[in-house]
């Protein structure tokens, strides 16, 4: 969906790309960094950049596979602890990028079958939850770590903005 189609666009269309726009401002955020500045703990809890990230994807498999019946990928840490906050010193950047893009895509995959109507059950959560409620979940979920990821990466390098500034053109 183009921008433009955002604007006018069905109530679940809507709700995506408002998920995809925080999605990508989290992927953009942790470029032209290496990878020693993307696991730096910058809080005292030891909070980071990349364990983020991995916290993003463990959640969209959760929350948007695992709770429609969906099948998630063999994981190599427990997504119930504070784990999937953290980056081991096996893991690499790459595979944590790669597992958030894996996650998304299944995620993306669970909203594109299913009406919004459609109820799901958390294995950790005695309660049903509506694909509609899950996006707007996952929605605030996104954007509160996107923000702050955009503190993190400030702290890091000064970086600043929560996307991709382009050239203004003559509509703006």
């Amino acid at each position: 969906m183009t921008t433009d189609d955002t604007y006018t666009a069905g109530e679940k269309d809507v709700l995506h790309a408002s998920l995809d726009r925080h999605r990508d401002a989290v992927l953009w955020k942790l470029e032209g960094l290496d990878d020693e500045q993307l696991r730096r703990p910058m809080t005292p809890s030891g909070t980071n950049l990349l364990g983020l990230v991995k916290h993003l994807a463990s959640v969209e498999y959760g929350w948007f596979v695992s709770s429609f019946g969906g099948e998630i990928e063999p994981l190599w840490f427990d997504p119930y602890t504070d784990e999937d906050l953290s980056v081991g010193p096996g893991e690499t950047t790459q595979q944590i990028i790669d597992f958030y893009g894996r996650a998304r895509a299944a995620s993306d995959a669970m909203i594109t079958a299913r009406p919004l109507d459609t109820l799901g059950r958390p294995d950790w959560w005695d309660q049903a939850v509506s694909l509609r409620w899950v996006l707007v979940h996952m929605i605030e979920e996104t954007a509160r770590h996107a923000g702050h990821i955009d503190i993190l990466r400030e702290l890091v390098d000064g970086a600043t903005g929560d996307h991709r500034r382009t050239a203004p053109t003559d509509a703006d």
